[in-house]
């Protein structure tokens, strides 16, 4: 008896640590593609001589992230032969990351921009979708015990895939430090990557049973969702045909007086464009869901908007990180073109110590988060955070080589090297850290007041919702931010990039009751989490 009940308690261990284990994999694979569509992706494109406002335009290949919610539905609903509804849908978008890698590796981002650009927004789009199911089955895999460490292990491993896409790629492609790459070979790389994790989940992973489905629920979301992707593009067709060359018409007159050069003059037009094809296609989007009784988006947005001072909660959410995704949208073209650091020296200070300072501010808001509170730390780490913009402004007016930095020695660990020793800049290092360690701790604090709105009002479908809503700053301001700082120059957008972060101040301020209303454990007013 006790060696069969000492068996049973190994297999019970030896089953959670492949649980946590998975959680790990799946983590490192969610976070891979997404520098390869951001920073990574901002670095070829610089690296390749694009000018910054083009760049700028292409950082709305990550609008997916920003949408996923639409489509998570249909993911949630139907099975995949032989694999199961979680595994299945897992398999199939990691294959299909795998491919649209592999067909962005051969499109040249000069030469057929608009293919690059779209096989960029299906690499974004599959991404997105896989994270969809990852969060999915980490919630039914995990028992409530294991899921605090679960979550901690799947952070993990999202930050280690971005140090690889997104700092140790830099140091790769550096023509005088790493390993001789080019970009085409750092993406063909990263497709084997996500091949091996669709062997991997296909073969390793846990079964899961899934409970079944409504049927009818899930055609009015079928039908619902398709009447949303058809409005889009007659938007995207309707911006394209008359919005677009409207705009150009409009302002070009304008422009040729106030703003020299026919290329900046045309993206400002583009923005205008873009704009008003936005204003055409959201409401007909709106539209198109409820003719087709798109249930799981409506009953969503009106259960969140039938709450007191919704309105007022979703503004603060997209403006707090709204200065610092100004700040962050172009830093990469920023550090590579306009400061003339190298490749191998942004990756190692910007991506990958950048990153780990960027958790060890997490943590350290956590820690503060309980002696400050909800409401005070929001407002601390958001000053700190616009605090931080200014940095890159006296680095753009300073200078490199103003403070004394360190040299990194050479080394040659097999998967990367730098060929000989290479100096990091002091002002470069003392910049990012304090606009990692402060965009940590205000990322801490964002991500309780979001957990507070949903554990005390919302479902876990308007969590989802608000967190998409979180995400329009980093995607939306990329192409006003190119075309800004190649009119007004660095120092100027950076100055704008701090100003930008004062709204969402006010706002706190004006929601300072409310927010500290969050701070009360629902326990203490004698509720309980259904």
């Amino acid at each position: 008896m006790p060696e069969a009940t000492l068996s049973a308690g190994a297999m019970t261990r030896a089953a959670a640590l492949r649980r946590l284990a998975v959680v790990l994999v799946l983590g490192f694979a969610s976070g891979l593609p997404l520098a390869l569509t951001g920073q990574a992706m901002q670095a070829w494109l610089s690296m390749e001589g694009m000018d910054v406002a083009t760049i700028g335009f292409l950082s709305l290949v990550g609008l997916p992230y920003t949408f996923k919610f639409l489509w998570a539905p249909l993911m949630d609903r139907f099975d995949l032969p032989w694999l199961g509804r979680r595994r299945g849908w897992l398999v199939l978008t990691q294959l299909a990351l795998a491919g649209t890698l592999l067909l962005l590796a051969g499109t040249s981002p000069t030469n057929a921009t608009r293919a690059f650009a779209l096989l960029a927004v299906a690499v974004a789009f599959m991404s997105a979708s896989q994270d969809v199911v990852i969060d999915a089955y980490r919630t039914d895999l995990l028992p409530a015990r294991e899921r605090g460490l679960g979550s901690s292990l799947n952070v993990m491993g999202y930050r280690l895939a971005m140090i690889l896409s997104g700092g140790i790629a830099l140091i790769w492609t550096d023509p005088n430090q790493g390993g001789g790459w080019d970009w085409p070979t750092v993406y063909r790389f990263m497709a084997a990557l996500m091949l091996g994790a669709a062997v991997l989940s296909a073969l390793a992973l846990p079964k899961l049973r899934q409970p079944d489905m409504p049927p009818t629920l899930a055609r009015h979301d079928v039908l619902g969702f398709l009447a949303v992707l058809a409005a889009v593009a007659v938007g995207v067709g309707v911006t394209d045909r008359l919005l677009a060359p409207l705009a150009h018409w409009l302002l070009m007159p304008v422009l040729d007086v106030g703003v020299s050069g026919a290329a900046l003059r045309s993206r400002w037009a583009d923005l205008l464009g873009l704009l008003l094809g936005i204003g055409f296609t959201l409401p007909l989007a709106a539209w198109a869901a409820r003719k087709a009784r798109f249930e799981t988006l409506l009953n969503g947005l009106s259960s969140y908007f039938s709450q007191s001072g919704a309105g007022a909660f979703l503004a603060f959410i997209v403006l707090y990180k709204l200065g610092d995704a100004f700040a962050g949208s172009l830093m990469t073209p920023f550090l590579l073109k306009s400061m003339a650091f190298s490749p191998a020296e942004v990756g190692v200070v910007n991506k990958i110590i950048g990153l780990w300072l960027t958790i060890g501010g997490a943590l350290l808001g956590g820690l503060l988060m309980l002696k400050l509170g909800l409401w005070r730390s929001l407002l601390l780490f958001g000053i700190l955070q616009m605090a931080s913009n200014m940095g890159f402004w006296w680095l753009a007016v300073a200078g490199k080589g103003l403070m004394p930095g360190l040299t990194l020695p050479a080394f040659d660990w097999g998967f990367i090297k730098l060929a000989m020793p290479t100096p990091v800049d002091g002002g470069l290092l003392m910049v990012i850290a304090f606009e990692n360690l402060s965009g940590g701790m205000g990322t801490a604090a964002f991500v309780a007041f979001l957990m507070s709105l949903c554990n005390q009002r919302f479902t876990a479908t308007q969590y989802a919702l608000l967190s998409a809503f979180a995400s329009v700053g980093r995607v939306w301001v990329g192409p006003l931010a190119g075309v800004l700082a190649q009119t007004i120059g660095w120092p100027s957008f950076f100055i704008v990039s701090t100003v930008a972060a004062l709204p969402a101040l006010w706002m706190l301020w004006w929601l300072r009751h409310s927010v500290r209303a969050l701070e009360v454990d629902p326990s203490a007013r004698g509720s309980s989490d259904d």
